[in-house]
């Protein structure tokens, strides 16, 4: 099956392919560095990680660039208000940005780059639409005249008269049109300027993302994307200015997520209704986050809420107690080795046959339009039918046949957990940072619960089932679970 995927400007999916054979361009529209990233940029960002990980895994050369705004607005009036540079504050939350991503497993792009470091970039740019008409000045800032290029609309698909009519465009006497935008504007007392052919200045916000992605990646490139709200008029913008400058297609496929909601709105800093990452991943393993934002396809809303991501939380918690299954069968085997394929008995060769069948299924879900909902589906088939071969195996040491099944297993979830960037810890760490979470949200003291444990060992040891079982209902009482296995017990708390 080919790769398809959804472009916005037609609305319709497409077989995708790209520009130089082997090769992709991705540019993705990265944070304005003025705050903390919360779960709606986590969204975004784990969203085309997991683009650029499918496009490396079917063996395309990946130049991903992904930027950052460190000059606006927002940037401008926080440094003001704190005494501080606007530099000062974009390399604050520019390095909190990467420290964020890093946890929850997002790989850095190929080229991470800075508006103020395009400037010149930008400006001969604005110099091209000035000498085509497309562009004019007033009173010391540069507009870009929409009435000026037939195609502008394309993205969004409305039409000049119908975003006048649904326009909420402040009153600005210097513009021809109220659709027109800012692509250069004059200084202001107390904001940062630079030098240009229309006097002390800065850049306006779309011209920033046209001048990077053209640098890095040419004239035309492959994908653009981001998010939702950024089809127009950002976006919209940023291919009237480029193709009006070049006269070419600026990105052949348009790719946007949809956004993360809260109680059915969006959730945002201006609503106030956001829960940063960090505060995330204080209470939650990085890749329930991760789970929790693949599980719904990237173009649909994505309700948050605790219930949703308890529910991931749990859902992670199957895959990697299958994953300590795997683990603890194979240090059973110790040395013994695996059984050739070919040696399989019916029920190994079956269960073969079924991992293979899932691996298929799974790799045309993501040429679906990236569909990791799908694709997630298939791996929790994986779950319960390994589940089911282990049980059904029983609990004695391995035999070289189920050796190789479980070796099997786990290089399936490995390698296409490497798709999505989960299952990337070990599993005995894994349940015990959740204990540690868990039980810190809880108030339970994690010493108190290894020594119920311990007493409950050595009850077990001596017979005493009665004393056993009282200690499993104290701790079932605290939400502590239990479960024996061949390597000893395992607790997880509900």
């Amino acid at each position: 099956m080919a790769l398809k995927v959804y472009n916005t400007q037609t609305r319709r999916k497409e077989q995708f392919e790209p520009i130089a054979t082997g090769k992709v361009g991705i540019y993705v529209c990265g944070i304005t560095a003025y705050d903390t990233c919360h779960v709606g940029h986590a969204r975004s960002a784990v969203v085309f990680d997991v683009m650029a990980r499918f496009f490396k895994y079917r063996g395309y050369d990946v130049t991903f660039v992904k930027n950052f705004t460190d000059v606006d607005d927002k940037i401008i009036n926080k440094a003001n208000t704190l005494g501080r540079t606007i530099g000062d504050i974009a390399d604050q939350y520019i390095r909190e940005h990467d420290e964020d991503m890093d946890a929850i497993g997002v790989q850095r792009p190929t080229v991470a780059p800075r508006a103020t470091d395009h400037i010149d970039g930008m400006i001969r740019l604005i110099e091209t639409l000035q000498q085509k008409g497309l562009a004019y000045v007033s009173d010391g800032d540069v507009y870009f005249s929409v009435e000026s290029f037939p195609g502008y609309g394309k993205l969004s698909g409305r039409s000049l008269d119908e975003m006048m009519a649904g326009a909420r465009i402040d009153v600005n006497e210097k513009k021809r049109n109220p659709l027109d935008f800012a692509l250069w504007k004059a200084s202001k007392a107390d904001e940062p300027w630079w030098e240009s052919p229309w006097g002390k200045g800065r850049p306006g916000w779309h011209i920033e993302c046209s001048v990077m992605s053209q640098k890095y990646l040419g004239e035309t490139f492959d994908i653009h994307g981001g998010g939702e709200d950024l089809v127009f008029p950002h976006h919209e913008n940023e291919i009237a200015q480029s193709e009006g400058a070049t006269g070419k297609t600026f990105a052949r496929y348009w790719l946007h997520n949809g956004f993360v909601r809260v109680d059915h709105e969006k959730m945002s800093k201006s609503l106030g209704n956001f829960s940063t990452i960090r505060e995330m991943l204080k209470r939650y393993h990085p890749e329930v986050l991760r789970l929790f934002i693949l599980q719904s396809h990237y173009r649909s809303p994505l309700d948050f809420s605790e219930q949703s991501i308890h529910e991931a939380r749990l859902g992670l918690e199957r895959f990697y107690a299958l994953l300590k299954s795997l683990k603890d069968n194979l240090a059973a085997a110790g040395e013994t080795p695996p059984a050739p394929v070919e040696a399989f008995s019916k029920q190994a060769a079956g269960m073969a046959e079924s991992l293979e069948s899932i691996k298929s299924r799974f790799v045309e879900a993501m040429e679906d339009d990236f569909n990791t909902a799908r694709a997630i589906g298939y791996l929790f088939d994986l779950v319960r039918q390994a589940n089911n071969y282990l049980e059904m195996t029983g609990k004695k040491a391995p035999s070289p046949e189920k050796i190789a099944v479980v070796r099997m297993i786990g290089s399936i979830l490995d390698e296409m957990g490497d798709v999505l960037g989960l299952f990337r810890d070990d599993p005995d760490e894994y349940f015990r940072r959740d204990r540690e979470r868990e039980a810190l949200k809880k108030g339970l003291d994690i010493a108190e619960i290894e020594r119920l444990l311990n007493d409950r060992s050595e009850a077990r040891v001596r017979k005493e089932w009665g004393k056993a079982d009282e200690i499993r209902v104290d701790l079932a009482a605290k939400g502590v679970t239990l479960k024996d296995g061949p390597t000893g017990t395992t607790w997880t708390i509900e």
